[in-house]
């Protein structure tokens, strides 16, 4: 667990004040197909820039994260572990805050999400409708590459995410996948009067 007290005061509120105009705190769904959860939810802190030096020093004083580049030559230091998040960044920014009503805001409903993660509640669909709510006004409503009734309708049928609600049937398929999935669709037993 990082130790906040140990970071120069000076760094520390130079990184702060750095992520207050180009940082990033973001909620992440990915769609998943083993058919267990459709979705992969996680939480991310990133900031980009062209110069990895500055990035460097974040991943040096936060003692987490990765930096990569991109095929068009920007750098990425981004912190996706949930342990990372809850151990690192948000005791780092809770020591050295942000001066703007954005930025302040967008941490605050980060931790709501991470409390939510440790928890266990985002493997939840009132979880997810919790997720999704918190998001609503993070990072002032930025493009999203899924809306919300995708995340909601794919919780509803993860099997055949574009085909809408499932129709009740009776039968339940707990922890079936693929190919026994489709085995066993095949050979169960057809309800009364559809025969």
């Amino acid at each position: 667990m990082l130790d906040v007290r140990e970071i120069p005061p000076e760094v520390g509120h130079y990184l702060a004040g750095f992520t207050d105009g180009e940082g990033s705190f973001n909620v992440s769904f990915r769609p998943r197909d083993d058919y267990k959860a459709p979705w992969k939810i996680s939480l991310c802190f990133n900031i980009s820039q062209r110069d990895p030096v500055i990035l460097a020093l974040f991943k040096r004083h936060l003692r987490c994260g990765t930096m990569r580049q991109r095929h068009d030559g920007v750098w990425y230091y981004e912190v996706n572990n949930l342990n990372s998040i809850v151990e690192n960044v948000i005791p780092f920014f809770e020591r050295f805050e942000f001066l703007s009503a954005k930025k302040k805001r967008d941490f605050q409903k980060f931790r709501q999400l991470a409390a939510i993660f440790q928890d266990g509640r985002h493997r939840t669909r009132l979880g997810v409708e919790e997720i999704l709510r918190i998001r609503r006004d993070m990072n002032d409503r930025g493009k999203r590459r899924y809306s919300d009734e995708e995340i909601l309708g794919r919780l509803e049928n993860p099997q055949r995410p574009y085909a809408g609600p499932a129709e009740p049937s009776g039968m339940i398929w707990p922890d079936l996948h693929g190919d026994m999935q489709s085995a066993t669709e095949m050979s169960a037993p057809s309800p009364p009067g559809e025969q």
